[in-house]
């Protein structure tokens, strides 16, 4: 009779056990490009974490916002700014109270070639280069903030001729490093290294010449219920997260 009252107890318990434990699961989550270095980072850490595995897919915020109001089936997203996760927030195409800023992105005006820019960006004055690289400000919010540095510079009528978009930060990086543009504007996690500009030369932007990037992300409807989702949600405010993100270079919001 205690046998089977034990093995029974065991039994019961065992149920629970396999019960209480999520299998794991895969979520999709869109990426803006400026973020592919530390995010990449922290889906290895999370897998290891949790069990869960985060499917990342890189690009401009604007258009993953259009391609989620279009039925992409994304159900996290990692914007490089504010508007766009708001937008599908007012479109109905998020969870309630899901959306929070991850990360303040920074400036940087870079080139492969070392000791062409200066640490105080006079050489957007000076006439010797032929190419200006910078992400495209319709859809790229780091697009916005080098078009803002540029007029408060009093630069932006005189280097127009020069400008050339990329269709996000990644490619605007590859017209650089490539030597299609002798320099362009980017973020600084691309060329971050032990925290510092790891090759070609550089001017981090001061925070002030620009609105501040507040990177937001948010869980969208059709990961409502993927526990990776939400799980990956919890995980981008947590320590080992959050160290990652300074490591790269951004700010934490306060």
């Amino acid at each position: 009779m205690l046998k089977n009252i034990s093995f029974r107890s065991i039994f019961l318990l065992s149920l629970l056990l396999v019960s209480s434990i999520s299998p794991a699961a895969t979520t999709l989550v869109a990426v803006a490009a400026n973020f592919t270095k530390p995010m990449t980072e922290i889906a290895t850490e999370f897998e290891k974490s949790t069990g869960h595995t985060a499917k990342l897919s890189f690009g401009s915020s604007g258009k993953f916002v259009s391609q989620m109001q279009n039925g992409a089936p994304f159900e996290v997203f990692l914007s490089a700014d504010e508007s766009g996760p708001l937008k599908l927030e007012q479109s109905g195409f998020t969870v309630p109270d899901s959306r929070f800023i991850y990360a303040l992105g920074k400036l940087v005006l870079w080139s492969a070639t070392p000791g062409l820019v200066d640490d105080q960006g006079k050489v957007l004055n000076s006439g010797s280069f032929k190419h200006l690289a910078l992400a495209d400000p319709k859809l790229a919010p780091y697009g916005v903030a080098a078009m803002e540095v540029l007029k408060n510079l009093g630069l932006s009528e005189k280097l127009q001729p020069l400008i050339v978009l990329g269709e996000n930060i990644a490619q605007t990086q590859q017209f650089v490093s490539t030597g299609n543009a002798e320099l362009g504007f980017i973020a600084l996690s691309q060329v971050i290294d032990n925290g510092k500009i790891g090759s070609g030369s550089g001017w981090i932007v001061p925070a002030d010449r620009y609105a501040p990037i507040k990177q937001s992300a948010v869980l969208l409807t059709l990961g409502a219920e993927n526990p990776a989702a939400k799980a990956l949600i919890d995980y981008l405010k947590s320590a080992p997260a959050l160290a990652i993100i300074e490591k790269y270079g951004y700010d934490l919001a306060k």
